[in-house]
């Protein structure tokens, strides 16, 4: 930020007495007190001294011997998050050495080199990618933190191992500091490598000779014939979910702002939007030679978490949106969204009403909301593909295409997600006190509440929040596995299963933004605080935040401060600053200019102030420079 542009800055101070605290705030202020003891009983039992998780068995062998990484650092994915927006000061420390800790841990098992991981597929990277994302948005500044974004991103740039220029793909499913690695795995040529996989059934239809996946798992010999096929076509070339990898390049630049990073998000992106063009579905596929269908006789269909399995759409859209978005936000081309916006579209074509019975995989997620439809039909559309056509219906995940609107606000997007609204049949303003390992799945009653239907969504989404923290340190203080030994290999989901913090109630209800698209999206923060005295990222100790409108005309923000001390936010417009503030008005006063992207709200003891603010999103390039400049 500029000298003059610091001098803009506007100086508001609330003036409205808080003569009776709403319920609201008083709940926001206790989510933040019960996390602060919460993680804390999460670390003590789970974790040793240098921060690793308790674990004496070892990962990198067998069948699966690629897979695990994600699960080592899931459990501490939003423990950033929760400190940036006003969490304990020594969670920021806390988060940095269980990074470091489970680093060193898998390091010395084989399946990290240099910080990041061997190879494995970028659905699950990007899982496991979302601790350090969250460090870099907490704490942009370390030097550290920045030489390893860019030292990351540099292994998919042009002259690392994972990219072909000439063909703009990356050239394998399995990728990571040692480069492609072609097939599943390091020891056997074999599927199914977990008879976990059995939901989901054959990833091959056609031209192997199986018809189930029983036939498979009853005879080896025909498993390691199958295997063989499927490493030959899909095991090799490009896959769709690849384009996740492109946040490591965006978080590089948004840290330091160099253009090689922007430049190659730009050219991958738009490898996949070029070949979406002409086609009614986004390919999830291409060869060596950048041809879509290369090793599939020419299906668009196929890859490795693509269309046809383990997870379709959830896999593939959730991958087109992280990569479209990172496009979008580094060019300031909203285009990309195109990419986004097809996969979408694609299964809303073919989209039917269906009762639960009727519903595929992933559908345990939506049992709370269709059991209180007994045997009535909601909209369902299919989530993947293959030979036979469309198939395994289920209930569109909502933070698809929520976190799109929220992204590009445009009213296309708006319209998409109302579509979903209108053709469900059960109450989109409830909220249900359930806990996945993404950490979301209250989309609809927060978008009900932004909507203008849904007043006492805060208090009820906060008090569910309260709740499932609650149920988390029970369990931890319950739970009979030796903390001396903790897991096996087979039940490294244990921890990220008891992580007590929970994020998504105040991301939504304090920054106006959804919870992050888990396989490897950025913070796409609407608007965020620092404490203005303190010199740190989030809320004051006593001041409580609720957005309640993030229409593109005009965002509200309410700010109360419950305790006696008069304390200082500096809001800032955009997780780093992107967002141009031009407007702000406190209650009914008249609107000051702001031109910028900061504007600083004393709070004396026991007072409150409602924000109403103009803003354009993404109209100035990110902050690479401290916001304590402008605070003074």
């Amino acid at each position: 930020m500029t000298a003059p542009e610091a001098a803009r800055v506007p100086e508001l101070t609330a003036t409205r007495q808080v003569t009776d605290a709403p319920r609201w705030a008083a709940l926001e202020r206790e989510l933040f007190a019960v996390q602060d003891k919460a993680w804390r009983v999460f670390a003590e039992r789970y974790t040793e001294g240098d921060g690793r998780l308790v674990f004496r068995d070892s990962l990198g062998h067998g069948l699966d011997d690629r897979d695990g990484v994600d699960d080592f650092y899931e459990p501490f994915f939003n423990w950033p998050t929760l400190y940036l927006l006003g969490g304990s000061a020594d969670l920021l420390p806390a988060a940095r050495r269980h990074w470091r800790g489970v680093t060193r841990q898998l390091t010395e098992m084989g399946l990290v080199v240099d910080g990041l991981e061997r190879g494995y597929d970028w659905f699950h990277q990007g899982e496991g990618m979302l601790l350090f994302y969250g460090l870099c948005l907490a704490d942009p500044g370390d030097a550290e933190l920045r030489e390893l974004a860019c030292r990351f991103a540099d292994v998919y740039l042009p002259g690392g191992p994972n990219y072909d220029p000439e063909h703009r793909v990356v050239r394998a499913p399995h990728t990571g500091t040692g480069g492609p690695r072609p097939g599943f795995s390091d020891h056997d040529v074999y599927f199914p490598w977990s008879l976990a996989l059995r939901p989901y059934g054959l990833p091959l239809d056609w031209g192997t000779g199986v018809a189930s996946f029983d036939e498979l798992a009853d005879s080896p010999e025909r498993a390691r014939a199958y295997g063989r096929v499927m490493w030959d076509r899909m095991g090799r070339g490009d896959t769709l979910v690849n384009v996740a990898s492109t946040t490591l390049a965006t978080n590089a630049w948004l840290l330091g702002g160099d253009r090689r990073y922007a430049d190659w998000v730009a050219e991958y992106v738009g490898a996949w939007r070029e070949r979406l063009a002409g086609r009614e579905v986004v390919p999830d596929n291409a060869g060596l030679g950048g041809e879509v269908g290369e090793y599939l006789e020419g299906r668009w269909y196929g890859g490795h978490y693509g269309w046809s399995w383990p997870h379709g759409l959830s896999s593939v859209a959730s991958a087109a949106i992280v990569g479209s978005v990172n496009a979008s936000l580094v060019t300031g081309d909203d285009g990309f969204l195109e990419l986004a916006r097809n996969p979408l579209d694609a299964v809303l074509r073919h989209a039917e009403q269906r009762t639960a019975g009727e519903m595929g995989t992933l559908g345990s997620r939506w049992r709370p909301h269709l059991g209180t439809i007994p045997g009535e039909r909601t909209l369902m559309v299919p989530q993947r593909h293959n030979d036979s056509g469309w198939f395994d219906f289920t209930v569109m995940p909502t933070q698809l295409p929520l976190s799109l609107w929220h992204f590009s606000r445009d009213a296309g997007d708006a319209e998409r997600v109302e579509r979903l609204r209108e053709g469900s049949r059960w109450d989109w303003a409830a909220v249900h006190t359930q806990r996945t390992k993404d950490e979301c799945g209250h989309e609809e009653p927060w978008h009900e509440f932004l909507s203008g239907r849904n007043a006492d969504f805060p208090e009820r989404m906060l008090a569910s929040a309260l709740a499932v923290c609650a149920q988390r340190v029970e369990a931890i203080e319950r739970d009979d596995m030796d903390p001396a030994v903790g897991p096996d290999a087979l039940g490294i989901h244990h921890w990220q299963n008891l992580n007590p913090v929970v994020t998504e109630a105040l991301l939504q209800l304090t920054t106006g933004a959804p919870q992050v698209l888990y396989n490897g999206g950025l913070a796409q923060l609407h608007v965020r605080y620092h404490d203005a005295v303190e010199q740190r990222p989030g809320l004051p100790a006593d001041v409580a935040a609720l957005v309640s409108d993030i229409r593109p005309e005009h965002t509200v923000v309410e700010l109360v401060n419950l305790g006696t001390a008069a304390r200082t936010v500096l809001l800032q417009a955009g997780s780093f600053a992107e967002h141009v503030l031009h407007t702000v008005r406190a209650d009914d006063g008249a609107a000051l200019p702001v031109e910028g992207r900061y504007c600083k709200v004393v709070l004396p003891g026991g007072t409150r102030v409602r924000l109403t603010m103009t803003m354009t999103l993404r109209g100035g390039d990110p902050a690479r420079t401290s916001p304590w400049e402008v605070a003074r």
